[in-house]
């Protein structure tokens, strides 16, 4: 019931325009009638049926056509009956006409528009023929190819018109179907960089700590056992991340919290020890960070972290530089690797960099990747504060 409602009040908002329109038109006819033939005002009640036809054909407007075509006809045979006539004074059924016809043509399908076409042509022009029949002079009888030919050029401009807009409307429709396209890739996208930042850092957390342990779990028991930790904390983020970014799928995470500096600078101390291993961090912010760029900073070192532990051969120290420059924050993070590349275990997608460089340009940063000389992989990535 609330539906049609609706339905009914967004159909009003759009068709008073038209509902105007008829209405000082029959105004204007009554006017014109005082005074000629009473029988005219037997128009009256077809003339408003045909106009509220118009005004609610756009929920059916095959059904409208057809029955203002009968309403139309109807009322020319019962004028023609009693021998009465309109003279030239009845314009509800064609200016009614031709709006159902443009409705009809922009809505309908091409079969029911072009049949509905024709049954307004034809009451509209039997109607013009049958009343020029009652003139008993016969000097304005007309033909009925000359009232089929004006028919047409009025209805002509109704069918144009139809067409226009149904050509509007199937642009609009190809625009939006392309913005929800491009919506759900820029989605599909995000959750893409979101899914490989957030588990392949952990993940890859638990498996250095996994193949270190492995390594000294016979000679050095204890070690082995103190790394254990370190691997259920890694699992309890990873866990934890998911449980978030499902939040955000659902539609039920909360809104981001706000995070100074001293946070943000823990959480990527935390990040560093996830990964364990020679890491020497630096950080120095001095100007405040946004909690929406602060993520991705995390996620930077994060993807950066985890790309040179899976990848790089014989890493003996990173370096991880985050700090706040020119209105912009900077993260720099540089091995001292072979430079030859490892096969990573469980392989690579290698959408590590793409993403990253993604993220960074969504947020107008700049992005660059690649050898720091002789040996080793340097990432470097400028966020712009205001961005």
């Amino acid at each position: 019931m609330e539906n049609g409602y609706l339905g009914w009040r967004t159909l009003a908002r759009r068709q008073w325009p038209l509902a105007g329109a008829l209405v000082l038109i029959i105004g204007a006819q009554m006017v014109s009638w005082r005074g000629l033939e009473p029988g005219l005002w037997l128009l009256l009640p077809a003339d408003l049926i045909i106009a509220v036809l118009a005004v609610v054909s756009p929920r059916r407007p095959f059904d409208a056509a057809l029955a203002s075509s009968i309403a139309t006809a109807g009322s020319s045979l019962a004028l023609h009956g009693l021998h009465l006539i309109r003279i030239g004074g009845d314009f509800v059924p064609l200016a009614a006409g031709m709006a159902i016809t443009a409705i009809l043509v922009r809505q309908a399908p091409r079969g029911r528009a072009v049949i509905g076409t024709v049954l307004l042509i034809v009451a509209w022009s039997t109607t013009q023929f049958l009343d020029r029949q009652n003139y008993s002079d016969g000097q304005a009888n007309f033909g009925l190819p000359n009232l089929i030919s004006i028919a047409v050029f009025f209805f002509g401009l109704a069918v144009g018109t139809g067409l226009y807009f149904r050509a509007r409307d199937r642009d609009r429709r190809k625009s939006e179907a392309a913005s929800v396209a491009a919506a759900q890739q820029a989605e599909r996208l995000a959750l893409a960089r979101e899914l490989h930042d957030v588990v392949a850092h952990y993940v890859t957390g638990i498996v250095v700590h996994s193949q270190a342990a492995e390594a000294i779990v016979d000679q050095n028991p204890d070690a082995a056992r103190q790394v254990l930790p370190i691997i259920t904390a890694s699992g309890h983020e990873a866990l934890a991340a998911m449980r978030r970014l499902v939040g955000t799928l659902r539609g039920t995470e909360a809104s981001p919290t706000s995070r100074d500096n001293d946070e943000l600078s823990a959480q990527i101390k935390r990040t560093v020890e996830q990964v364990g291993g020679p890491v020497r961090l630096d950080v120095q912010l001095s100007e405040t960070v946004p909690p929406e760029l602060a993520q991705s900073v995390i996620r930077l070192v994060q993807e950066s972290l985890t790309n040179s532990r899976k990848h790089a051969a014989g890493v003996n120290r990173i370096d991880v530089d985050v700090r706040t420059i020119d209105g912009s924050v900077r993260v720099q993070v540089s091995d001292d690797g072979t430079g030859q590349h490892t096969a990573p275990v469980g392989g690579s997608g290698g959408f590590g960099l793409v993403g990253m460089r993604e993220r960074v340009e969504l947020l107008g940063g700049q992005f660059s990747a690649g050898p720091n000389g002789a040996s080793g992989w340097t990432v470097v990535a400028e966020l712009p504060l205001g961005g």
